[in-house]
């Protein structure tokens, strides 16, 4: 499964504030490089904090994209994946009005309260206490799902870093500061075991936002 990371970042290397307030600092040119790589996607993974944060998911709005989805076969809408252990995801988000398909994963003490039907019209749980990241991608990839788009949050990142399941990174640098000690970073948690590195594909500057884009690479050390 081919899996792109997509975030956007203050200088200082923080994704949200340390309230998690949902303020989208990103530009109007962030969110089309957004809707592009969403709309090239078989689903879509968000945590379920950022999901609170903001309400709701990025959807495909574009018609030329959903145009270029329907000649290609697909869906309209990409599978949006919900990732939350405990199942505490609010009911009366918009998220729930939007025109996508659903999907949850999450635990067997997390499903309680989800049983398959107008809110989630998939849920895959994982074995164990918490989410199995492991199995969690053993399970998309039988549910057919072979280019997957990852929005947040920073918890998440970490884990498929740790899992070495990240092929690209398209990272937004946007020109302000936020601070803050608990405030989230690219990499949250516990952070890494070790380093990750990165080949630098493209740098592109609009205004006062830097548009990175990286492919998973190799110690520098061991390819010269």
């Amino acid at each position: 499964m081919y899996t792109t990371l997509v975030l956007a970042m203050s200088v200082d290397g923080k994704i949200a504030n340390t309230r998690r307030d949902p303020d989208k600092f990103a530009s109007r040119q962030d969110f089309w490089r957004l809707e592009k790589l969403v709309a090239c996607s078989d689903a879509v993974l968000i945590g379920s904090g950022t999901l609170r944060a903001h309400g709701t998911t990025m959807r495909v709005l574009a018609e030329e994209s959903i145009a270029d989805r329907r000649s290609r076969g697909w869906a309209d809408q990409p599978y949006q994946i919900v990732c939350s252990g405990s199942g505490e995801i609010p009911k009366d988000l918009k998220f729930f009005q939007q025109p996508v398909p659903r999907w949850l994963l999450t635990t067997e003490s997390g499903v309680g309260s989800w049983p398959e039907g107008d809110e989630f019209q998939r849920i895959l749980v994982s074995p164990g206490p918490g989410i199995d990241w492991r199995w969690a991608w053993q399970r998309l990839l039988a549910e057919g799902i072979e280019r997957l788009c990852v929005l947040g949050g920073a918890e998440i990142a970490t884990a498929l870093w740790q899992l070495d399941a990240i092929d690209e990174l398209y990272l937004t640098i946007c020109p302000l500061l936020i601070g803050g000690l608990d405030a989230p970073t690219l990499c949250d948690g516990l952070g890494l075991d070790s380093f990750h590195w990165l080949k630098l594909l493209s740098c592109d500057t609009v205004g006062g936002e830097v548009f990175l884009h990286y492919r998973r690479g190799l110690d520098p050390k061991v390819t010269n």
